[in-house]
């Protein structure tokens, strides 16, 4: 089975995930985080300057994913594994070529929500500028999250609410897979 948690940075999807992971009742689980699958050399992926000219990824556009990689990492998690987990901003665009159960989630939160905890961890704890975090965010990165994540929202079979505690959204996510399963 392939469970996808999308929506944007600070949603929570990295911990739900984990919590999924550790309240399946099929096992072995994997888990693939959609962060680690960003092109990182500018010949790929969609590149921008920042004020300093410096150029940056543009993680909130989906051609910035190497998705051939990560589709085929999830088929050979999916030949292994009972539950494979797929977390990101565009995990709800995974396409495996193994035929599998599949059960799309949006984690929906405010975006000032998902703002401050993105704040929290990519400058309070890795030390990322402020400024440049809130710059991106007003000049691009809301725009971006409109056009490429929020329509996602419409292609899952469950909304979820972020705000809530992980182990129970792994608990409501869990039901609702069962609940569906039996209307195969």
């Amino acid at each position: 089975m392939l469970v996808t948690l999308t929506e944007g940075a600070g949603a929570g999807k990295t911990a739900l995930a984990l919590a999924l992971a550790a309240t399946a009742s099929q096992a072995p689980v994997r888990v693939l985080h959609g962060d680690d699958y960003y092109f990182d050399t500018p010949e790929h992926g969609v590149w921008m300057r920042d004020e300093a000219g410096i150029p940056r990824l543009d993680v909130g556009d989906p051609r910035s994913v190497e998705f051939g990689h990560l589709n085929r990492d999830t088929d050979t998690a999916l030949a292994t594994a009972s539950v494979v987990i797929v977390d990101g901003l565009f995990a709800r665009r995974v396409t495996p070529q193994i035929s599998c159960e599949r059960f799309d989630v949006f984690v929906d939160l405010p975006a000032d929500i998902r703002l401050a905890r993105k704040i929290q961890r990519k400058c309070l704890r890795d030390g990322f500028p402020l400024d440049v975090l809130l710059r991106n965010d007003l000049q691009h990165r809301r725009t971006a999250h409109e056009e490429h994540v929020e329509p996602l929202r419409n292609q899952c079979d469950l909304v979820v609410d972020g705000n809530a505690a992980a182990e129970a959204l792994a608990q409501q996510i869990w039901s609702a897979v069962a609940d569906n399963n039996e209307l195969v």
